[in-house]
Order: structure tokens, then C-alpha cells, then sequence
């Protein structure tokens, strides 16, 4: 074929072909059903590697104002926001045996932020903490978590390793029931949905996975036990084990390089090779990121959101990989689109993306000296098809004797798992230990997977209401029969790579939309006539990103290769522009969403004596 580095007509033709090939060669019929919950006999999603146990306790039956579900950052900053807003009792349920969320969960070796921390790290001009490095280290994003939950007095009224198990709404006393898998059943007036978009992990649906005798976990359930060693390395466990692992993924690009290190021998399974750009990591002071200026961090985190979101700035105060891409991002991130000749656009996209992935391309060949093993890590696809990723240490872990690769394109994946080990085109690869860094099911929290039921008004079930006709929200967060029960996550508002700082933006607008409630002794509920008119401005000006993703490589972007439909799924303009919109109508058209109670008058939760706040 054409060289790679031919961007001709002729040569991008050619290069459209080749990626249409290599996605046939792993497109499987079953799509997303090729996966399987981890929570079955596997034990993963029950499982916390990283606690005692709870605490034994009684139920609890009591009142409190605000009910927030899950301990992540969408949860901790509800909370942290929502009390600076004068709400006293707020009771943060998490499944974790500590805050956290997905950071809590997943200690794998090599774990870090692959979005700079000064910009991922939320709060942190209000904490006045400066992150130590460019991309922290899980850890010290896990200690942060911690710092905001303790600064806001979060640990007061938490429960910790519960789950919750459904919510119901009380007409008669304007309550929601909020019953957990601990026997409780309390009672909240608000509740904010914050469950998150990474929190059920996934194993690949393998004939035979049952069947291994050898060790085997999840990445997000990392087992020291066995290995030994910290999410720095030194895992003693594993000096005369032979170690699988299945995902190449951005959790298998930072963890592959520590097992090589620390196995007899490595071998790792590979679909699709991801895309591998420079990480650069470093420490950093605060005089790096002018930390000595008042509200430093907020300007970085907005500098950064309109650079990544296609948006114009004066200057890049980040500049790393993500910004330099930015144009890229265009269609990882169905939430803006592009005005003018759209076929210029097109093709001025294209010839941009394949110059990126030529140089991606490149770099395997620089960096891994056998030709073979070069040619399977060679990512064949646009660079918006599949989430980037950032090492300096993955490439160089190939040339070592003892880590070998094994492609499972042809077989469309492993073939089956034995007893003693697993089977790609009919070699079997005998093991001690199978470690699954297949991922989570995105975007499915509790209530959008149906594992947390939902009733409203009159008993009907959310999933039912939205089954109908499609979920109906007011910007992303409320939903008409649905009293004061405020939803955060993606959909229907808008996204960026930088997920916390969407979070953060929706915590201040819960907690003002508690607030106004509470001002007002009010109801949060929009109208359906509300929800009809937002649903139509995202319908609008919808980007025709469908195309694109139904010609990528499979993965969870485009559900595996069926493809991501266009539709009112995400705010149309972007982040930046979305973030305005919200502020505008909290000021000018908040009382939309109010309404008259119907039943008794709202009375603020009784208290316990007073606790003061945890710092």
C-alpha cells in the first residue's frame, strides 16, 4: 500500500480501506453482548478488596434533607456545594467502604489521571491544595477525594459500604424512601442521583471463563493479596508466575508495563491496539502553575474546557497532548458542532487525523525494535474512534523477552479460557494468574442500568416513563412525576474529557436548584411542556456524527461497532457554551422549575445534637 505518510487523495483512499479492514477483522455479531457482568459468580461488584467489612449497624429510619447517591466527585461536590448553600443534613450513600468513587475502586499498579491533575482536581482553589504532579497518581486523587469530603463535613451522616437499592417517592409527606441493601429506609426531601458513568465493571463473555483453575480478578478489584507490592510495583507474588492479561485499553497501557516488570513472563491479550502518545510526567511546584495567584485553578480549568471543546483562547495554560488534539476531539465529543462547507471541513478533518495517526504510527516503530510485535500495536483507525491514551513506559515493555503479545484480531478475541490457561487460534497459553482489564459498562449508573429502581409519582418507574418515548429531562437533570430528584452524568447536558469539571459545574447547579426549593418551599419539577422544548433543542442542532462512528473500530464509543445514532442525546454547542446557558437561567428562569407543594408544608429534617464538621 501507499506509505503512511502519503495524505494524497489517493493516499487517504487507501488509508480509508485499510481501516475498514482492520475494523472487519474485529467487529463480532454479538456486539455489546460479547460482555458480561462482573457481578455474578465472579463476586467482582460485591467485592471490596480494600476494607475490613462494614461496621455492623442498626438500619437507619430517619429524616434527612438531601439524600446523595454515591461517593465519587459528581457525589462529593453535590454534597460540598449543596452545604455551602446552608443545607445541614446531607447524607451521602456510597457502596465503597470510603469516598472516592471510581478512584476508590480502581489501585491498580500504575494507576494515574490521564487529564492534568491542576485541572482535574476539582476544588482546588477552595482546598488550597497544589497536586504534586503533571498527572497524579491515583492515590493522591483518592487522598484529595477525602480532603474535600472532610473539609465539607461529609463524613457526618454518610454511609458507607451500603448500596442503595431503590427510591420511592411519598406523596403524603413529599419524601423520598431511600431503601439501601443494609435494611435502611430512610427518608430524604431531595435526592441527587450520583452514581456515575464508570462504576459496574465488565468481563468479556468467554466460553470457558469459569473454568480456570488459576488466579484470576478485575483490574478495579485489584488483589495485592496475591501479587503483593503497591500501586508503585514491587509485586514479589508474581516472581515465578505466569500472568494473562485481557484489555489493551487506558487501564492495561498503565498497568502492562508494572506486571512486566514484576512476572516470570507476561503475556497480553490484544483485540485493538490503542493509540500510545507521549506522557511526560513530572513533578510540579506551584509556582509551575502560578498557584500564588487568587482562583489560579479556575482559570487553568476553564482555559483548558474551551481549548478541548473546540472553543478559541488567548493562550494554552495546559498544553499537553489533549489541547494540541483539540481539533480532533470533534467527534469523540457529540456536543458542538462546525459552522460552514461541511464536506472542506470533512476532508481538511481527515487529512489532520490521518497526520496524527501517521505520527502515532511512527512512534511504535521508533520504539519497539521487534517488526512483528511493531506491526500487531499499530493503532488502524481515526483517533477519535477510541478514547486516547498517554505512556512513555508501554512500548519499551514489548522489547523484553519475557512479555509476549498475542494478537486476537483474526480469532475476533480469545477463543476460549481452560483450565490452566487461554486460547487464541487453537494455541493455548497456559497460566497462574488471568487479569481482566476489560473496563466498565459506561455510562450505565444504577438507575440508566435499571439495578436501581426508581418509582415517582403515582408508582410509576422511570425507566418505564422514559421507555415510551425516550428519556425526557430539563437540561440533563430533572424529569417531570419526579419531584425533587435531581440526576447527574451525561446525558442530555454536555460533556468534556475533563468529566470532573462537568461534574462540578452540575454540583452548583443542584444545590441551586435545592436551594431556590428550599427559598421558596417549593418542589423541583419541571413541566413536561419544559422537558418537550429542551429535547428540541438538542434534537436541532444534533451533529451528524453517525457516519463517523459506524466506520470505527469497535469499542464503547460505538457500542461495539453498531454504531452511535444521532439524536437529542448531549447539549449541541459545547460545555463552555452550556455552562452559560445554566447560569443565565438560574438567574432569569429558575422559577420554571418550582412548584406549589401540595401537602404539608416543608419543614427542615430533625437533627442529632450538633457534630461539627470534619476538617
Amino acid at each position: 500500500m501507499t506509505t503512511p505518510q502519503d495524505l494524497s487523495p489517493h493516499g487517504l483512499a487507501e488509508l480509508r480501506q485499510r481501516y475498514r479492514l482492520e475494523r472487519e477483522r474485529r467487529v463480532r455479531p454479538d456486539g455489546a453482548a460479547q460482555y458480561r457482568d462482573a457481578d455474578a459468580e465472579f463476586g467482582y461488584y460485591a467485592a471490596d478488596p480494600y476494607t475490613t467489612g462494614p461496621d455492623e449497624r442498626e438500619p437507619v429510619r430517619d429524616t434527612v434533607d438531601v439524600a446523595v447517591i454515591g461517593g465519587g466527585f459528581g457525589g462529593i461536590l453535590a454534597g460540598a456545594h449543596t452545604r455551602r448553600q446552608g443545607v445541614e443534613r446531607i447524607r451521602i450513600v456510597e457502596r465503597g467502604g470510603d469516598f472516592g468513587g471510581t478512584w476508590y475502586w480502581n489501585r491498580y499498579p500504575g494507576v494515574h489521571c490521564d487529564i492534568e491533575s491542576h485541572v482535574y482536581l476539582p476544588m482546588l482553589d477552595e482546598t488550597g491544595y497544589v497536586p504534586e504532579w503533571k498527572y497524579a497518581p491515583g492515590d493522591e486523587i483518592r487522598r484529595h477525594a477525602v480532603r474535600i469530603a472532610r473539609k465539607s463535613g461529609l463524613y457526618a451522616d454518610a454511609l458507607l459500604s451500603t448500596g442503595v437499592t431503590s427510591l420511592t417517592w411519598d406523596e403524603a409527606s413529599g419524601t423520598w424512601i431511600v431503601a439501601t441493601d443494609r435494611g435502611d429506609a430512610f427518608r430524604a426531601t431531595y435526592v441527587i442521583n450520583a452514581t456515575g458513568t464508570l462504576t459496574d465493571p465488565k468481563l468479556p463473555g468467554i466460553p470457558g471463563i469459569e473454568d480456570f483453575k488459576g488466579h484470576t480478578f478485575h483490574t478495579s478489584r485489584w488483589d495485592y493479596g496475591y501479587t503483593g507490592g503497591t500501586p508503585e510495583g514491587g509485586m514479589t507474588g508474581l516472581a515465578d508466575k505466569r500472568v494473562g492479561i485481557v484489555g489493551t485499553g487506558a487501564t492495561g497501557i498503565q498497568v502492562i508495563p508494572m506486571l512486566a516488570e514484576d512476572a516470570a513472563h507476561l503475556y497480553v491479550f490484544q483485540r485493538t491496539p490503542s493509540t500510545v502518545d507521549v506522557r511526560a510526567n513530572r513533578r510540579t511546584t506551584a509556582q509551575d502553575v502560578g498557584a500564588d495567584d487568587e482562583g489560579w485553578a479556575r482559570r487553568r480549568r476553564e482555559n483548558y474546557l474551551r481549548i478541548v471543546s473546540g472553543e478559541h483562547a488567548e493562550r494554552d495554560l495546559v498544553a499537553d497532548r489533549w489541547t494540541e488534539s483539540a481539533g480532533l476531539l470533534e467527534k469523540l465529543l457529540p456536543s458542538f458542532r462546525r459552522e460552514g462547507d461541511r464536506e472542506a471541513f470533512e476532508a481538511a478533518y481527515e487529512a489532520a487525523d490521518a497526520a496524527k495517526m501517521n505520527e502515532l504510527r511512527a512512534r511504535v516503530d521508533r520504539t519497539v525494535t521487534d517488526p512483528e510485535t511493531a506491526r500487531k500495536l499499530k493503532p488502524w483507525y481515526r483517533y477519535a474512534c477510541k478514547r486516547p491514551t498517554f505512556s512513555d513506559l508501554y512500548y519499551p515493555a514489548f522489547n523484553r523477552d519475557d512479555v509476549t503479545l498475542i494478537d486476537t484480531a483474526d480469532t475476533h478475541g480469545i477463543e476460549r479460557v481452560t483450565e490452566h490457561g487461554v486460547t487464541v487460534g487453537g494455541v493455548t497459553y497456559e497460566l497462574d494468574c488471568l487479569i481482566f482489564a476489560t473496563g466498565f459498562n459506561v455510562g450505565t449508573s444504577g438507575v440508566l442500568s435499571g439495578k436501581l429502581p426508581v418509582h415517582g409519582r403515582d408508582g410509576v418507574q422511570l425507566l418505564e416513563r422514559w421507555a415510551r418515548r425516550g428519556p425526557r429531562t430539563l437540561h440533563g437533570f430533572t424529569t417531570s412525576g419526579f419531584p425533587n430528584l435531581i440526576q447527574m452524568g451525561s446525558l442530555q447536558n454536555a460533556s468534556s474529557v475533563n468529566f470532573t469539571h462537568i461534574l462540578d459545574e452540575q454540583a452548583v447547579h443542584a444545590a441551586a436548584l435545592i436551594a431556590a426549593a428550599e427559598a421558596g418551599d417549593a418542589l423541583i419539577e419541571p413541566s413536561p411542556e419544559a422537558e418537550d422544548a429542551w429535547i428540541a433543542v438538542l434534537a436541532e442542532g444534533a451533529p451528524d456524527h453517525e457516519w463517523f462512528h459506524a466506520e470505527c473500530t469497535p469499542g464503547y464509543y460505538n457500542r461495539e461497532g453498531r454504531g452511535r445514532p444521532n439524536g437529542p442525546s448531549a447539549y449541541p454547542h459545547g460545555a463552555v457554551a452550556f455552562h452559560e446557558l445554566l447560569g443565565r437561567w438560574r438567574d432569569e428562569s429558575m422559577g420554571e422549575v418550582l412548584r406549589a407543594r401540595t401537602g404539608p408544608s416543608r419543614a427542615r429534617a430533625a437533627r442529632p445534637p450538633h457534630r461539627p464538621h470534619e476538617h
